[in-house]
């Protein structure tokens, strides 16, 4: 499941691309400048906020989740976060998903497993084009890896829904976004304010919304990010440690030779 969805990363990156909320082919790369957030994942030996990671699954399943799909994740995929089997489980069984044919031939919904691919919103494409004013919204499985300038990027369109200043003309259908190429934009504003209560307490200010969601998504993109960061640690490691005995050795085998 992970290694796939890594390989196919580069692969769908540019596809997801063609799928952004766009309002006009023609519109000009006229975003406004990138936030610049801490993200805890970003150094060299950083790694993933659990706390995060769960509070941004949270919004996601309570707002997200209501357009956006996932289909490269898996309910037990959440291990990664920090959830426990039973917690898996509990979250998978609170949703409804197709689950084969009854006694009749005919389709029957039931409670997600920890196996189930996670529910998406729309039955195709078609279907959310339907609902959201000819805009399909993109898969969130890889958006981070899909957008120039990675989580900062989504992190400013979560953030930069603003009143359109004077003078410029928003279309029917469309928001005004400071962020977006254009700044015309089909979703409508996803956070606020306390749009989530937290289970843990913490304050749910937009700010904190769009980065603890940022985080999980992420997360989703790059499930194996620490793990490789270790690996890359580890090797830098035993290369330094290699160079160093190599030359020991080199120092002893021509110590005798005068030049």
């Amino acid at each position: 499941m992970r290694p796939l969805r890594s390989l196919l990363a580069g692969a769908i990156a540019p596809a997801l691309l063609a799928m952004t909320f766009l309002a006009s082919p023609a519109m000009a790369q006229d975003e406004g400048p990138l936030p610049h957030e801490y993200w805890s994942f970003e150094s060299l030996f950083g790694t993933f906020d659990q706390a995060a990671l769960q509070r941004g699954f949270q919004v996601y399943l309570n707002v997200c989740s209501n357009c956006h799909s996932m289909q490269y994740l898996h309910y037990r995929d959440l291990t990664g976060i920090g959830l426990t089997e039973d917690q898996i489980k509990g979250v998978a069984a609170s949703i409804t998903v197709p689950s084969g044919l009854d006694d009749q031939g005919n389709p029957k919904d039931g409670p997600a497993t920890p196996a189930s691919q996670f529910k998406s919103p729309f039955a195709n494409e078609a279907a959310a084009r339907a609902a959201n004013n000819g805009a399909a919204p993109p898969d969130l499985s890889l958006i981070v890896n899909a957008r120039e300038g990675g989580p900062n990027y989504v992190y400013g369109i979560l953030t930069g829904f603003a009143q359109a200043p004077a003078g410029f003309k928003v279309g029917e259908g469309l928001f005004y976004n400071k962020m977006f190429p254009g700044h015309q934009i089909h979703m409508p504003q996803p956070l606020q304010d306390g749009t989530v209560t937290y289970t843990d307490g913490t304050n749910s200010d937009l700010d904190q919304e769009a980065h603890d969601v940022v985080t999980f998504l992420s997360w989703a993109a790059n499930p194996e990010m620490v793990e490789r960061k270790q690996i890359g640690v580890r090797v830098i490691l035993f290369l330094v440690f290699m160079t160093g005995i190599t030359y020991a050795v080199k120092r002893k085998l021509w110590s005798d030779v005068h030049h």
